[in-house]
């Protein structure tokens, strides 16, 4: 049976008219039946954007968080507001305490915001499930859970850690993706792809055991990336030749344009808020 497949971003980088930008990634995803929210955006804008865009959050059925990050789980605690029943999915790393070190800067906590701590800690645990492994949230969507690290080019994609002075690297173990199967083959939507891109795609054909990638959506952590990086990331890209790329958030613009002069028989477009994709 073909999985119909409808996606909606509601936070991003970039905003169309009418719509407020953040820095900050959330998309309203229906398919196989699930109402899901990905991710939550930085929290300034997931009220205003969705109420604009007609999306109703009391509808969503299952929030699923790419990872820990502030500005993919700064939303959780307005979505709980509005919605008091859906199911809260994460790798269980998402409620760690993080920061990001710059050479000469100072240290910036990066992890979710405390508003958001509080309120999960007043959600009852019957909400929340913690899972260390792939998951089929249905027959045709499923979630990866930990991705493993075998590219040699990719890397988390910025000076990460577990502690404020930076001497215990954050590997983000929590990074994970989702994807939809449907008659033209997966549809692979992304937080960061802190794992990396090759990793992540990879790994998700294995596990779907399926070889066709009709798609990618989400963040490609490119922003400071090397050429060589680009490139490689490229070459996996056009092996694997999906018909359409979605990037933004954390892709830079830089990198999207790069893919979009390297892969010119590829349909590679920005994200943005409001941006909405239906097969």
């Amino acid at each position: 049976m073909n999985c119909q497949f409808e996606l909606t971003v509601i936070c991003d980088n970039h905003a169309k008219e009418g719509l407020l930008s953040e820095h900050g990634l959330s998309f309203a995803l229906r398919a196989d039946g699930k109402n899901i929210l990905f991710d939550t955006g930085n929290g300034e804008t997931l009220i205003h954007n969705a109420t604009k865009l007609g999306i109703d959050l009391a509808d969503i059925t299952q929030l699923v968080l790419s990872h820990g990050h502030y500005d993919h789980t700064g939303g959780i605690d307005e979505l709980l507001h509005h919605n008091e029943h859906c199911q809260i999915i994460a790798h269980p790393f998402v409620l760690t305490e993080r920061y990001s070190r710059h050479p000469d800067k100072p240290s910036r906590r990066i992890s979710m915001p405390s508003k958001v701590l509080a309120a999960l800690q007043k959600t009852i645990s019957s909400r929340l499930q913690f899972h260390v492994a792939p998951f089929q949230l249905s027959e045709k969507i499923g979630l990866t859970g930990p991705i493993p690290r075998i590219s040699v080019f990719e890397d988390t994609g910025g000076p990460f850690f577990i502690d404020r002075v930076g001497q215990f690297a954050d590997l983000l173990p929590d990074d994970q993706a989702i994807w939809v199967n449907t008659s033209r083959g997966l549809i692979i939507v992304l937080g960061c792809c802190h794992s990396g891109l090759a990793n992540t795609l990879h790994y998700v054909c294995h596990i779907s055991g399926e070889s066709r990638v009709a798609g990618i959506i989400g963040g490609l952590h490119l922003l400071h990336a090397s050429s060589m990086r680009i490139e490689q990331t490229v070459s996996i890209l056009a092996q694997l030749n999906p018909d359409f790329i979605y990037a933004g958030h954390c892709t830079g613009d830089d990198a999207i344009t790069a893919i979009q002069n390297k892969l010119p028989k590829i349909k590679v477009h920005q994200l943005y808020a409001g941006l909405h994709i239906q097969l």
